[in-house]
């Protein structure tokens, strides 16, 4: 299984410092009442060490060379169970509730992969991911930065994101050409105020930040008018970047109860 080569279509770039891989298990924190998700566990490098703390770990893999590894690997194990298939259209809810997600994400689907995981957040406990730093950055984004956005607003809509720690390209083989971070995800408390129709939220969204150098009362025409930004508390010579997400959140309700 060690002479398997990367895969650029899978974007692959497997972890192997122990250093880095110890960290991250830190962060985690498994324990064997915890139902752990590993989403392209690849050579199973941090899959050794869940293994050992997980009371249930289930490993999700595209490759399936790399499936029929981890299956050969861990045929006589009661913890691990491996499913070959695409985390993009995984049903990771059928594998119970209250599960903890981890990954080395391929960075080239990270984005769709994150909001899949989003759809499912009922069943989720909690994800830790490495990821691009620069997609860290905007998740763990604050308002009145570059790097707030969309994922941004999207994601702190319903959930806490805290960045851990980056991680150098040494740490992988073969090195990326990027630095990665490390990211804690887990849903917001109930009492937060969540979006009526977060389909509506999204549409809102793509448009404001696809003009994110407009004015939101330029960005927005013929969406949302200034009666209606100043209702939400947003003042309309003001820019996407800028607004929060419960004043998105306020100004998606107003607009989807007035039809």
């Amino acid at each position: 299984m060690n002479a398997h080569r990367a895969r650029k279509r899978f974007g692959q770039h497997f972890l192997v410092d122990p250093g880095v891989i110890a960290d991250i298990v830190r962060a985690i924190a498994p324990a064997k009442s915890d139902t752990l998700v590993e989403i392209g566990p690849g050579l199973g490098a941090l899959t050794e060490t869940l293994a050992q703390h997980a009371g249930k770990l289930h490993l999700v893999e595209l490759d399936r060379d790399l499936a029929a590894g981890l299956r050969n690997r861990w045929a006589d194990s009661n913890v691990v169970t491996v499913h070959e298939g695409d985390a993009l259209s995984f049903d990771f809810a059928a594998l119970g509730d209250e599960l903890r997600v981890v990954g080395n994400l391929p960075y080239n689907i990270s984005t769709p992969l994150l909001f899949h995981l989003l759809e499912q957040r009922q069943a989720i406990c909690d994800m830790h991911f490495m990821l691009q730093k620069e997609v860290v950055d905007r998740i763990a984004a604050e308002p009145g930065g570059k790097a707030w956005g969309r994922l941004s607003v999207m994601l702190q809509t319903w959930l806490e994101t805290e960045a851990l720690f980056d991680v150098s390209p040494e740490a992988f083989d073969p090195p990326p050409a990027v630095v990665s971070a490390i990211v804690r995800l887990y849903p917001r408390a109930g009492s937060a105020a969540l979006p009526k129709d977060p389909a509506l939220l999204g549409s809102l969204l793509a448009s404001a930040f696809s003009k994110r150098r407009k004015t939101l009362r330029n960005a927005l025409k013929g969406i949302a008018d200034e009666t209606e930004l100043k209702a939400a508390g947003i003042d309309p010579a003001a820019r996407a970047e800028t607004i929060p997400v419960a004043n998105w959140i306020r100004l998606a309700d107003a607009l989807a109860a007035g039809g």
